[in-house]
């Protein structure tokens, strides 16, 4: 297998997980276990979460109409204190930063591939630096899983699909871009992940 390059997702694999942020938000105001994230799949691409991630709309539409979506399946979500706590939770990852220059210093291309929102670069855009490439949902206009974005990657890498390593922590992105050919890394636990990462590439990134 010949490895041209690595594509990052960006949270809960470069930086904290959202996803561990809204169960904290769940547990901490007593909202069943998996609610929010419930209300995202079912509202599906054309739901609130789907829209602001392709930049159909801004925060404050994607407040109300989010905020609208929760109250309708049962439960009150209030947007800005859990949007608050995921940025929080959004802290970068030594370890993955550490890999990622590694990586750039073997002459292979890195990426971050990430569904993201309009107007975030104080949030993960601020990663910028650290890749070669940087692919947004909010800019693009498509996100993931759709996998006209991960093959948008490729052709603006120069790369097939086959070349490319992916790193995401949610199955069904994960799915998509291994339907497409790319050899792909859950990420669970980070370091646990890198080791894999390390077996793949055949040299340290630690």
């Amino acid at each position: 297998m010949s490895i041209r390059a690595v594509i990052f997702d960006l949270g809960g694999v470069v930086v904290g997980s959202p996803l561990h942020a809204i169960a904290d938000y769940e547990r901490r105001r007593g909202i069943p276990e998996g609610f929010i994230n419930g209300v995202i799949g079912a509202a599906g691409s054309e739901g609130a979460w789907g829209r602001l991630e392709r930049g159909v709309v801004d925060r404050e539409r994607f407040a109300q109409d989010f905020e609208a979506e929760c109250s309708e399946a049962g439960h009150a979500v209030a947007v800005l204190e859990l949007f608050a706590e995921m940025a929080e939770a959004s802290q970068p990852r030594p370890a993955m930063l550490q890999a990622i220059a590694r990586i750039r210093r073997q002459s292979l291309l890195t990426a971050a591939l990430t569904n993201n929102f309009p107007d975030d670069s104080q949030g993960t855009g601020s990663l910028r630096e650290h890749f070669d490439a940087f692919f947004e949902s909010a800019v693009l206009g498509i996100h993931k899983p759709d996998p006209r974005i991960y093959q948008h990657a490729c052709q603006e890498l120069g790369i097939e699909a086959h070349e490319a390593v992916f790193l995401d922590d949610i199955g069904r992105n994960l799915k998509s871009a291994r339907n497409l050919g790319m050899t792909t890394l859950k990420v669970d636990e980070p370091d646990a992940a890198l080791r894999e990462l390390e077996s793949l590439l055949g040299f340290s990134l630690c």
